[in-house]
């Protein structure tokens, strides 16, 4: 039967608001842009790493081969070997994959940070370096993690970012930065004046993405430090100080260039229990994921979740004299893998000795999807992982 006009009219209406119904949610879902993430792969690890990071090419908006180092004359020195084969094939199949290729500058030499940059005609020289280098490899733009630099450079650290900035044209020009703890968190009566080294409001002017190395955390929070005594408190990155750095960030960085560093690793402590409090840290080093459970599998201990939100133990080392605290009772209601350290703060508040143990607290899946959740919160940039290498907690890649 021939419809009508009018019905023809009813049909056209009725099947273009059905399809509207279905594109519009599509809409909203394009609406909110998907957290880029990206890793930093280490020179000091490169064939597994490179391994690594090709396993994951497709989890991966960028990565930033941790490559160039600066020699004393403001020339670069490449400690990774970027034109080595590996390399080579490495980047050849990143860009196949359409992952961005941003090699990462570390320099950590204050006075001689400040030398280059404070004087105009080797600023130019390492500024033109740099652009070279980025444009010789033919890569998407280049990482600069300029570390304890001095407060005298601060300025000329701004004239830097914004010379390179010309300098790179369309090419990304990412900065690396250290968390910045706020005033009131980091000292017990805040100065009237604080020198920082890092111009926030320059850095988010030249910067076209800017990296947060939320990490080593330590005990820099000093409120979080009393807010979570009762246990060993040393953590690689607490979620509660993190969002502390980026709501400070946030005051003067956009949060479309704000991408969050994540550590994928762990630090090992001997500590030091006094009657009622752990009173030292002395850090024996940084360890690997792999390295941790080693350890706690040689001790026999089982890992749990700490104060800071990472998975952590304890325990007395072989050739510990305190060894013999294992025997105590464990209080009730410790938490799991701080059993040595209630026996040996037991210990200290009965016979007011002092005792040592070791502490290991790490960053595994859980603990990089809680900096995740928080980078959602905030609707930053991305997310970045420090570091990939073969031996982060692979559950990591499922939350990303």
């Amino acid at each position: 039967m021939k419809k009508t006009l009018f019905q023809s009219l009813i049909y056209a209406y009725v099947s273009i608001k059905f399809v509207a119904l279905l594109f519009i949610p599509s809409l909203a879902l394009a609406a909110t842009p998907a957290l880029e993430v990206s890793g930093w792969i280490p020179y000091w690890h490169d064939s597994e790493a490179i391994k690594d990071a090709k396993k994951h090419l497709s989890d991966l908006d960028a990565v930033y081969p941790f490559a160039f180092s600066v020699k004393e004359d403001g020339t670069l020195k490449d400690l990774a070997g970027l034109g080595e084969s590996d390399w080579k094939a490495f980047i050849k199949s990143a860009k196949r994959k359409k992952v961005e290729i941003i090699p990462t500058i570390m320099w950590s030499d204050g006075q001689n940070i400040d030398r280059i940059l404070s004087n105009t005609k080797l600023r130019k020289a390492h500024v033109k370096e740099i652009a070279d280098m980025v444009k010789d490899g033919r890569y998407d733009g280049v990482d600069i993690d300029y570390e304890a630099k001095l407060s005298d450079t601060y300025d000329a650290f701004g004239v830097f970012l914004k010379e390179l900035d010309k300098a790179l044209g369309s090419k990304t020009l990412a900065c690396t930065i250290e968390a910045r703890t706020p005033p009131e968190s980091l000292y017990r009566v805040i100065p009237e004046k604080i020198n920082y080294a890092n111009d926030y409001k320059a850095i988010s002017k030249y910067c076209d993405q800017v990296e947060i190395m939320a990490y080593d955390q330590q005990r820099a929070d000093l409120l979080l430090n009393n807010e979570k005594k009762g246990y060993p408190y040393m953590p690689v990155s607490d979620v509660d100080w993190v969002e502390k750095v980026v709501e400070l960030a946030l005051k003067d960085i956009p949060k479309e260039k704000i991408i969050l560093g994540m550590p994928t690793y762990g630090n090992h402590y001997q500590i030091t229990v006094a009657p009622e409090w752990f009173r030292d840290y002395k850090r024996i080093g940084a360890l690997n994921i792999p390295d941790i459970l080693e350890v706690a599998d040689e001790y026999k201990v089982n890992p749990g979740r700490n104060k800071a939100g990472e998975m952590s133990y304890t325990y007395f080392a072989t050739s510990s004299p305190f060894k013999l605290l294992n025997v105590l009772p464990v209080p009730k209601g410790t938490l799991k893998g701080m059993e040595v350290a209630a026996k040996a703060l037991l210990f200290a508040n009965a016979t007011k000795m002092e005792v040592t143990f070791n502490y290991a607290s790490y960053s595994d899946a859980t603990a990089v999807e809680d900096k995740i959740n928080l980078a959602k919160k905030y609707k930053l940039k991305g997310v970045a992982l420090f570091k990939i290498d073969g031996e982060e907690d692979q559950d990591i890649w499922k939350s990303l």
